[in-house]
């Protein structure tokens, strides 16, 4: 990997897999603020900074000026790279191992435990204020009514605006919750934007809230977790419009072109061939429905854009 000095400030985030921005050691005198942005089921190779077609200028900056990994794992699944993230332990040991099905076992029962502190309980006793925007899912109880007692402001976080479930309508997300009350956009007067309710858009804006009103001496740790782009695949057509013809060629001919732009950016030796096609994915000459299938890496790259 490549490291230089990460920047302190950057001006604005999409969607990303994650942006840490430490300016000094939390042990120095004067503590940083933190930011952990986090997508959702995007592909290592569907950004700029690493060697994508989508549009990803500010995490580009954010890669030529901070630290760029070529190897890194994660378990692959909503909830346990979530638990994982959250708790600082194998995904098991937080007590979930899959997803949120129970399944009698200590390490598959589909809620956060209490074996572990979460991040922000940690950030909390260290003097941070803490704060999240987007997706939580560690818990199977997002019931209006609770119980709440693994939801974001009950595992440290101060300020919460998300969704407690893992995945819905982008224009009217499941389970969405401002603090510890479920709300609808439709209604919810802490949020109404000038145009249509988009809830990528929504995450941003109320991690940057978090940051401008924050007032305290005290430093702040926020956790912005972004459901893009997990389907369903909703994104605004706007956004959509500019990728038009961007993908009329299909994938193989996309993936080809990504790997010639990862090996001159230097991310992979060229002695690693490129890897197969997945074997459920015909050949895109041969691929049926072909249309819709450009359609849905149009709408793919609007919501990580």
């Amino acid at each position: 990997m490549t490291r230089q000095t990460i920047p302190t400030s950057v001006r604005r985030w999409s969607a990303s897999l994650l942006g840490l921005a430490l300016a000094t050691s939390a042990f120095a005198a004067k503590r940083p603020n933190i930011i952990i942005a986090m997508a959702d089921d995007m592909g290592w190779s569907d950004i700029g900074c690493y060697g994508g077609e989508i549009d990803t200028p500010n995490l580009n900056t954010l890669a030529e000026g901070g630290v760029r990994f070529t190897q890194f794992y994660n378990p692959g699944r909503c909830c346990p790279t979530r638990a994982t993230l959250l708790s600082g332990t194998y995904a098991h040991q937080a007590g979930i191992g899959h997803m949120m099905g129970n399944r009698n076992l200590p390490g598959y029962k589909g809620d956060l435990n209490k074996n572990v502190r979460t991040i922000a309980e940690v950030m909390n006793t260290a003097g941070y204020s803490t704060y999240m925007a987007g997706k939580w899912h560690v818990t199977p109880k997002i019931q209006p009514g609770g119980p709440r007692n693994n939801w974001p402001r009950q595992r440290g976080f101060d300020r919460f605006y998300g969704t407690i479930h893992g995945a819905g309508s982008f224009f009217d997300p499941n389970s969405l919750t401002r603090e510890n009350t479920q709300v609808s956009p439709l209604t919810d007067e802490g949020y109404q934007p000038k145009g249509t309710y988009y809830y990528t858009d929504a995450i941003s804006d109320h991690a940057a809230r978090y940051i401008r009103e924050h007032k305290s001496d005290q430093p702040f740790f926020i956790y912005v977790a972004y459901t893009a782009p997990h389907w369903p695949m909703h994104a605004l057509e706007k956004d959509i419009a500019k990728y038009k013809g961007k993908y009329n060629a299909g994938w193989d001919a996309m993936r080809h072109a990504r790997y010639a732009r990862q090996l001159k950016m230097g991310l992979i030796d060229s002695k690693w061939k490129m890897s197969d096609r997945d074997r459920r994915a015909p050949e895109w000459k041969a691929a049926p429905n072909r249309e819709w299938e450009i359609g849905l890496m149009e709408t793919y790259a609007a919501m990580v854009d």
